[in-house]
């Protein structure tokens, strides 16, 4: 397990230096998981280490935002100025990403040939 951490850390560490050493407006985090992600692309399997280590992040994930939620915390006087502005601009993002997700998943999808579809009842007459 030790060796999966290891190994996504060393992606990240990859992507922060990426980050910073181009001056790049993308976090390194980010671009350390689209090179892990070409790389197991690329081996066109998943090390059973990294496997373990993502399903524990990922059961584990509501603590992972307890940090961000102390920040919150931090700028009650702030929302209790703009926080029905920040409310409105977090509706209209969330709306925006499950259209654009919609949208490039109607996109990526290949259309349902008729052939494999089921035969209608009205047709079997």
């Amino acid at each position: 397990m030790i060796r999966g951490l290891v190994f996504i850390l060393l992606f990240q560490g990859m992507g922060e230096i990426i980050s910073k050493a181009l001056s790049l407006p993308i976090p390194g985090p980010v671009i350390g998981m689209v090179l892990l992600l070409s790389v197991l692309v690329i081996r066109d399997q998943l090390d059973p280490d990294v496997e373990r280590v993502a399903g524990a992040f990922t059961q584990n994930l509501g603590l992972l935002f307890i940090p961000a939620a102390v920040g919150v915390v931090m700028f009650i006087p702030a929302l209790r100025v703009y926080g029905l502005s920040v409310a409105a601009i977090l509706l209209a993002s969330v709306a925006l990403s499950i259209a654009i997700t919609a949208i490039t998943l109607r996109l990526l999808t290949p259309p349902a040939s008729t052939d494999d579809a089921a035969p209608s009842p009205e047709s079997e007459e």
